[in-house]
C-alpha cells in the first residue's frame, strides 16, 4: 500500500509540477478535462496524500 501510495504522490506531484511551469495538466491531458477518470486519478492522488501523511505521523511517534 505504502509504495502505490508513493506512486501516486510522485505522478501527482510531476503533474502540479508541470502545471506550475508550463500550465500543462498531463493528467486532464491524457483522460480529459474533468471526466470521471480524470477526477478518480485526482480523488485517489489526494487520498495517497492523506494515507502517507498519517503514516508519516504515525512513524514519527
Amino acid at each position: 500500500m505504502r509504495t502505490v501510495a508513493m506512486i501516486l504522490l510522485i505522478i501527482g506531484g510531476i503533474n502540479w509540477g508541470l502545471v506550475g511551469l508550463f500550465g500543462l495538466d498531463l493528467v486532464a491531458a491524457i483522460f480529459g478535462t474533468f471526466t470521471l477518470l480524470t477526477r478518480i486519478v485526482y480523488i485517489l492522488v489526494g487520498l495517497a496524500a492523506i494515507y502517507v501523511a498519517v503514516d508519516y505521523w504515525r512513524a514519527e511517534r
